[in-house]
């Protein structure tokens, strides 16, 4: 679900993640797997965010984060430089302004 006011920018994925599996392995179909996003978010160029969370109202998401938990209304959500020796950089969530 998509709210209103929303700036995806290129490269975005919102996904899902696996399907829940039934006692006999079987993927359970009809589960909700999407995020939801809010009214007024904006998401980066290169984002990721996976699974059914939710990006609270008025966020941002930076570019090239990979986004698997929900982040309450007015977060922003940038990644950290990797100091330049090919190592990840890690998620930094600034309080709400």
């Amino acid at each position: 679900m998509i709210g209103q006011r929303v700036r995806l920018y290129q490269g975005v994925t919102l996904g899902a993640r696996s399907f829940p599996l039934d006692a006999q392995g079987r993927p359970i179909k009809g589960v909700d797997r999407h995020p939801i996003v809010e009214d007024d978010v904006v998401i980066y160029a290169g984002a990721t965010i996976l699974g059914r969370v939710t990006i609270g109202r008025g966020s941002s998401i930076g570019g090239n984060v990979w986004l698997t938990r929900s982040v309450p209304p007015e977060s922003r959500i940038t990644q950290t430089n990797s100091g330049g020796d090919g190592t990840p950089g890690n998620l930094y969530a600034a309080a709400p302004s």
